[in-house]
């Protein structure tokens, strides 16, 4: 160590200390003092100064056992110059000093100038021949320095060889280490052994071997040829392999065969033991001599993926049985798509040779995953190729039955044609051809954008560039015979959409007119007759509403009008006489309402008739998929399987399974027919909307009731769902948590001498005298009419003006109201959130309250969107009331995940790893049984 001069580090204990805790210099010469904190390590020196400080650490250690178990006070791993390290120590100091050159001591005799070098040691291996022994000698030995055998000292070098020549070189190291004379000697019988295996394992150690001439002489070298015979005897194929060194043939199964010319063969042993080893590997067992194979999946597996491999190494000769055995492959497959002069899709699909009516049969077996099917003719079909399992996958899909398959042309409803796009591409199915008019179906579709579609001249300058492509999307959809979801949010203006659709389709049908209908809640019927005349006013709308006596006579006279306009609660006392009408075009706004395909108004609308179907939602599924089925089942029947297929193929899967192959196919076949936008992605100038909860502390006297009330009924339910299980229980679990729902509120909305108090009305006040002295408007929205009427007599006592809205509400008041708030009338807008909280717009409002949680959070963002919308100027913020330590922080909780759902399944790049559904069991005891 030193600088222009080196020094010999006389105590190594002393100088790692002084480097570890820098905590003194030392001096080395008169012209040298090592300073700790001055002087640094070269990188390479540095390792091995790491390795020395660890060193000392393990020595350390070992003095803190001094005298206790056994440990020997004389024990050092540092003693004065030197350092006992171990193997593995040993491995990094070579690695930390394979740049420099350095002293070795080995046995007593000091080498220096040493290097270290990283590959084979140069080997010299001999064979000679005396007194009719051969010997093998090594002309040097090397020594190891590990007892791993990574290292060794060779001819004044240090060598890292390679795990190859390690592993060869051991046995025959020990061998010639543990003789007498350094060699290892064999017989003269051994010729063929040394020629055949040993001389070509030393010549993957060494370039160095040297044969005694007196041996090569006996040696008759000629390279391999090998001869495969293959043939089949019924039900078992047979192999016989025959390797040929010039005119000497040998077979495998042959002990101590004799050549004529009487010289020792030198065998490639490698190049016999690969085709060996593929014959084995393939299934061929010895048997009489020869190879013999009788596992038909293993025969197929031998043809199509081994087979090439011995043609590269061997000669191979069929018998006309074997060259008999065909197998059909991709090669052998033609399929097309195509769109015929009916608007329907033609599929076919052959595999050549193949009878149709076996082709059931054949993608059953691709189904089960089987490798291989056998024709009745005793041909195969290899299934194991990508080509006719994606064929497979698609006839899965598109729910093609066992009958169709033996018709040459499959007849598919033209809907399918974007989804089979989808999967050809995704899949690289090039060899299913399509057709020009399916191509351009496809692309139709696909680029909206291009499609030209000219807006009605008097909504060019009212609609917004996202509300131009809506517009053009159903446009599209209708010109192909699709029906669509336009699933905007809430806000985004799917109305104005709408009605620029119809009113373009009324201008191109002119004088073979016929009534689009309208259906939608009871609150948005008169709105949408009010947006018409507003957007498009040289269309004629009726709305069909009053009694049943007023209905019949407003229903003789749809053909007149354009649109024709009725809620979902008249439609299904109506729909035998809508049902006998061919409507042009038929329009669900707010389509959740059919979300439950059992329900009346779901059933009804899906027997009217028009000539296309269209859904608007902005919450195309509020709890769980089977919502969007019954959406797509109005839109485009059939196009998502039955109920039940639905439910096998994607509902289980994606709910119970968190499948998600299965949520990425369903994503891929509802794509095409779903436009969704949300406002950030649309529309920069909506402010932002600001939500968050505010956390109420109840009243003595509520507390005081709400924990009477819980006990006796937890213990109530407890017994109840002991005695009668949770079906049959879940009446009297759901009434229990709306009676806590409305003690969260105010209890005297059901007791009616309560006088308590109510912490939510007192941090109500506050926040309304507040919000209104700063100028704010308010939305006020509840779940309970019993709340709002005790807000509403507040609002009386304090001389706050206000707007009122609920279930018992004139439809047609509902507009005039809704107006007067939006004018200015008014600073708050009491709304129940059942009659309210979709379709109004009412963006007079800058403040939204939720005065009491629901567990769906869909339904509140509907209803916060009544001020959240298009025209808002200014931010909206969103406060949600909850009650501390009740059934509102866990129903809080709920919402946040009911939120994974909106969107998982309608927006392929969210990849959601949690479904959420509807209220379960567990849910519901938690609310109830496990609430503080």
């Amino acid at each position: 160590m030193g600088e222009d001069k080196t020094y010999v580090v006389k105590n190594m204990k002393d100088f790692i200390c002084a480097v570890k805790y820098k905590n003194e210099s030392i001096e080395y010469g008169k012209e040298f003092t090592f300073d700790p904190l001055y002087y640094e390590f070269e990188e390479d020196d540095q390792q091995l100064i790491n390795l020395l400080i660890e060193i000392y650490e393990n020595d350390e250690r070992l003095g803190n056992y001094n005298g206790y178990r056994g440990y020997n006070s004389m024990m050092k791993f540092l003693s004065r110059k030197k350092a006992y390290i171990t193997d593995s120590q040993l491995k990094r100091f070579f690695n930390a000093v394979k740049h420099k050159r350095i002293e070795v001591v080995i046995n007593g005799v000091k080498y220096s100038e040493v290097s270290i070098v990283e590959d084979d040691m140069p080997l010299e291996f001999n064979f000679n021949i005396n007194s009719n022994k051969i010997y093998l000698e090594l002309e040097e030995i090397p020594f190891p320095l590990s007892n791993t055998g990574d290292y060794f000292f060779f001819k004044n070098k240090i060598y890292k060889p390679t795990q190859q020549q390690i592993r060869l070189l051991r046995p025959y190291q020990s061998e010639i280490a543990a003789s007498k004379h350094n060699r290892i000697t064999f017989s003269m019988e051994d010729r063929q052994n040394i020629a055949s295996f040993i001389v070509p394992n030393l010549k993957k150690i060494s370039k160095e071997v040297k044969i005694d001439s007196r041996l090569t002489e006996c040696f008759y070298e000629e390279p391999l040829n090998t001869l495969l015979y293959l043939d089949k005897n019924n039900e078992v194929a047979t192999a016989k392999p025959v390797f040929k060194y010039g005119d000497i043939e040998i077979s495998p199964f042959e002990k101590n065969q004799q050549y004529n010319n009487n010289k020792i063969l030198i065998r490639d042993v490698e190049g016999e033991f690969k085709i060996m080893d593929i014959l084995k590997s393939s299934g061929f067992q010895i048997v009489n001599n020869e190879f013999q194979l009788n596992d038909q999946d293993k025969l197929i597996d031998f043809l199509t993926e081994k087979l090439d491999k011995l043609k590269d190494i061997a000669d191979i000769y069929y018998s006309q049985e074997f060259k008999n055995m065909k197998i059909h492959t991709s090669s052998s497959m033609k399929s097309s798509i195509r769109l015929n002069n009916d608007d329907l899709l033609e599929f076919s699909f052959d595999i050549e040779g193949v009878d149709r009516k076996e082709l059931i049969d054949i993608f059953k077996a691709v189904k089960e995953k089987k490798r291989y099917y056998r024709l009745k003719g005793g041909d195969f079909v290899s299934l194991i190729n990508k080509e006719i399992i994606d064929v497979a996958n698609l006839i899965d899909y598109l729910n093609i039955k066992d009958k169709d398959l033996q018709k040459d042309k499959i007849i598919l409803p033209k809907y399918n044609a974007l989804y089979i796009d989808e999967n050809l591409k995704q899949n690289n199915m090039s060899f299913i051809e399509r057709n020009k008019r399916f191509r351009d179906l496809v692309n139709s579709v696909r680029d909206v954008q291009e499609m030209e579609y000219n807006v009605p001249l008097n909504l060019t300058t009212i609609m917004r560039p996202y509300q131009k492509t809506g517009f053009k999307w159903l446009k599209t959809l209708s010109s192909c015979g699709f029906g669509g979801i336009l699933a905007d949010e809430m806000g985004l203006g799917k109305t104005l959409q709408t009605i620029a659709f119809l009113a373009s389709d009324v201008e191109e049908r002119g004088s073979l007119n016929k009534p689009s209908l309208v259906i939608a809640p009871t609150s948005l019927v008169y709105n949408w007759e009010s947006e018409i005349k507003r957007f498009a006013p040289q269309l004629s709308s009726l709305v069909v509403s009053g009694d049943k006596s007023e209905r019949e006579l407003l229903l003789k006279h749809m053909g007149e009008s354009n649109i024709v306009i009725t809620s979902y609660a008249l439609i299904r006392r109506d729909i035998e006489k809508y049902k006998s009408i061919d409507f042009a075009y038929c329009i669900l706004d707010e389509a959740q309402q059919i979300k439950n395909p059992a329900s009346i108004s779901a059933q009804s609308v899906k027997e009217l008739k028009a000539d296309g179907y269209f859904a608007l939602t902005g919450t195309p599924l509020e709890n769980t998929i089977m919502e969007l089925w019954s959406i797509f089942d109005y839109i485009m029947p059939g196009y998502l399987l039955t109920q039940g297929k639905f439910s096998k193929k994607y509902e289980i899967p994606i709910i119970k399974s968190n499948n998600k192959e299965a949520l990425a196919e369903l994503n891929k076949h509802i794509k095409p027919f779903i436009l969704r936008r949300l406002k950030k992605e649309v529309i920069s100038e909506l402010p932002p909307k600001i939500e968050h909860k505010v956390v109420v502390e109840m009243t003595k006297g509520q507390k005081k009731l709400y924990a009477a009330y819980m006990a006796a009924v937890r213990d109530e339910i407890q017994s109840e769902l002991a005695e009668k299980g949770f079906n049959k229980s879940k009446f009297q679990i759901l009434s229990a948590l709306t009676r806590l729902r409305q003690i969260c509120c105010d209890p005297s909305m059901f007791m009616e001498n309560y006088n308590g108090g109510s912490g939510k009305i007192i941090a109500l006040d506050e926040i309304l005298s507040e919000s209104i002295n700063e100028g704010h408007r308010i939305l006020l929205f509840s779940q309970f009419t019993s709340a709002l009427k005790i807000i509403e007599n507040m609002l009386k006592e304090n001389n706050i003006d206000y707007m009122y809205l609920d279930g018992s509400t004139p439809a047609n008041e509902r507009g005039r109201i809704v107006k007067d708030f939006n004018d200015g009338k008014g600073s708050v807008f009491l709304i129940s959130l059942k009659a309210g909280g979709t379709g109004l717009n009412l963006t007079g409002a800058d403040l939204v309250i939720h005065f009491d949680p629901w567990w769906n959070p869909a339904v509140e963002e509907q209803a916060s969107d009544r001020a959240h919308r298009i025209g808002q100027k200014k931010t909206v913020e969103v406060i949600k009331l909850i009650s501390r330590g009740t059934i509102e922080e866990k129903i809080y909780d709920l919402q946040q995940k009911k939120k994974e759902l909106i969107n998982s399944v309608i927006d392929e790049n969210r990849n959601e790893d949690l479904m959420v559904t509807s209220l379960t069991e567990e849910e519901l005891k938690d609310l109830l049984l496990t609430s503080d």
